[in-house]
């Protein structure tokens, strides 16, 4: 039998970077797995929306589906609007059997994408034990994404940073500008941010005029299509579609 499809579903955005990045990384994720079908949907703003999806997939003849969730914390996308529309597609297409996998983060992989952007911005590991560095994520008013954040920064003091504390682009506080003035008033002299985001649009973008308005020192990418992003999906999309117990070569 064909594997189960990967719909990897994404936010969307009307800025055009966000979807030409997650497109890029499903592209990434095909590469690594070679034979496996990928396809891409969109909550809002692009297309295709993920209802079509899934009904063309069902009229082509697909059986399995697992639905992968292009989120980093389990907040109201991830609670509410993807099973909600999931949920309202298994009843119309009652013979597609489908699948949510588990959100991103937090994970290992996640945190190594973190390194590798910062590094390609000129961090040298040298550099970090007098560095502080500021997680800026999107935001959430969902307090256990809130909490994952900040236990995302705690784990990362822990890796030789000097300082590390999180910011928000929206919903929570503090945002990027304030946390980097808050390790400069700690003493910390230079100061990087990394983008807790996956493809660029507004908040990303609120993220960088916060890190530029404080005079950071280091501003890395967004996580993008990385390596270990790709890898970090299949590895979601392995865990939905294997029974609890069971293992891959079963």
């Amino acid at each position: 039998m064909a594997p189960p499809v990967l719909l990897v579903i994404a936010h969307g955005s009307r800025d055009p970077r966000h979807a030409a990045t997650v497109h890029a990384l499903t592209g990434r994720v095909r590469a690594q797995r070679p034979g496996l079908r990928v396809e891409t949907a969109f909550l809002e703003f692009n297309a295709p929306s993920v209802p079509p999806v899934l009904e063309r997939l069902a009229a082509e003849g697909a059986a399995e589906v697992v639905a992968l969730p292009l989120l980093l914390t389990r907040a109201f996308h991830a609670k509410t609007d993807i099973p909600s529309v999931l949920r309202e597609a298994r009843a119309r297409l009652p013979r597609l059997h489908i699948r949510q996998a588990d959100v991103l983060g937090p994970s290992p992989l996640l945190n190594a994408t973190l390194g590798r952007r910062l590094r390609e911005a000129g961090v040298r590991p040298g550099d970090i034990p007098r560095t502080g560095l500021v997680l800026a994520s999107a935001g959430s008013s969902d307090p256990e994404a809130i909490a994952v954040i900040a236990e995302i920064a705690r784990e990362l003091r822990h890796t030789g940073w000097c300082a590390v504390r999180p910011a928000f682009a929206s919903a929570s506080l503090p945002r990027t500008e304030d946390a980097v003035r808050a390790l400069r008033a700690d003493g910390v002299r230079r100061v990087a941010v990394a983008p807790y985001v996956i493809a660029p649009g507004r908040l990303p973008d609120r993220i960088a005029a916060g890190a530029e308005a404080a005079g950071a020192d280091v501003l890395a990418d967004v996580l993008g299509p990385a390596p270990e992003l790709a890898r970090l999906l299949l590895d979601r999309y392995d865990e939905a579609r294997v029974p609890v117990g069971a293992s891959l070569s079963a």
